[in-house]
């Protein structure tokens, strides 16, 4: 009986031990401090790495925040900023919105557009003249108050994905999730599991998941270092401004082990 007790103590105890190291492992890390950019590198199209052209990105009241009020208009800025750790496996959540009007010349498709780049590649790789990085886009869409527009869709600029057994070459695909209309704030959460799974959720709910993300698609930036069929396992994560005012706040990462 003894023994048995025994037993059943130092089994309580390696759960014990196990559980605080899964907590102790699996911490979420706000990786934005809500006062400056340090971690992160910014690449506007057509302007060299680290230049904040025009103020593209702003922090105020611990939001970072995509913003034209230095525009004229719009010709082709596009703008990534791009958290400077490699990353492979991990849950990357936040809060966006969108707010004002898009900036004069901006893309039509470009009306509350935004997202966020994962398994990117570096910003220094990227060309000057280059819109997009080699990446696996969640895109964050906003409503116009009237009509449907699913969110947390998935896009592919230079790479293609598998879904339900079947090579996805499309650029997007819509994802099921309900239209948010206004400016309100969304809750977003990637679940990245190297190149295997990616879950894309919103507000809670997973609204489309897929793997295998590998090189491909006719996007490929000329001179690009991997061949088509490449998987990616890691790369980086960025923001996106596409021509129209967006927030994001709370951005947090948990490293999955």
């Amino acid at each position: 009986m003894k023994n048995t007790i025994k037993l059943f103590v130092a089994v309580l105890l390696m759960v014990s031990c196990t559980a605080q190291e899964k907590d102790a492992n699996d911490q979420w890390e706000r990786i934005f401090n809500g006062v400056s950019m340090e971690g992160w590198t910014i690449k506007i199209t057509g302007h060299p790495l680290g230049e904040n052209y025009n103020n593209t990105f702003v922090i105020e009241d611990s939001v970072l925040k995509v913003n034209y009020d230095n525009y004229e208009s719009f010709n082709g800025e596009f703008g990534h900023i791009f958290y400077n750790e490699e990353l492979s496996s991990y849950r990357l959540r936040l809060k966006y919105r969108f707010n004002g009007e898009q900036v004069s010349g901006g893309p039509g498709w470009g009306y509350r557009n935004s997202g966020v780049m994962l398994h990117s590649q570096s910003p220094e790789s990227m060309l000057l003249n280059q819109d997009f990085p080699v990446s696996v886009e969640a895109q964050f869409l906003g409503g116009d108050g009237h009509t449907e527009r699913s969110t947390l869709n998935l896009c592919t600029p230079g790479t293609n994905v598998i879904i339900d057994k079947e090579l996805i070459t499309r650029h997007c695909t819509n994802s099921n999730s309900k239209t948010y209309h206004g400016d309100v704030w969304v809750e977003t959460e990637l679940v990245v599991y190297s190149d295997s799974i990616i879950h894309h959720i919103v507000n809670g709910d997973t609204v489309i998941s897929y793997n295998s993300p590998q090189i491909g698609g006719g996007s490929i930036p000329e001179g690009f270092p991997l061949p088509e069929g490449t998987m990616l396992e890691s790369g980086y994560i960025s923001l996106q401004a596409e021509s129209h005012p967006v927030e994001f706040k709370d951005i947090e990462i948990m490293k999955i082990k």
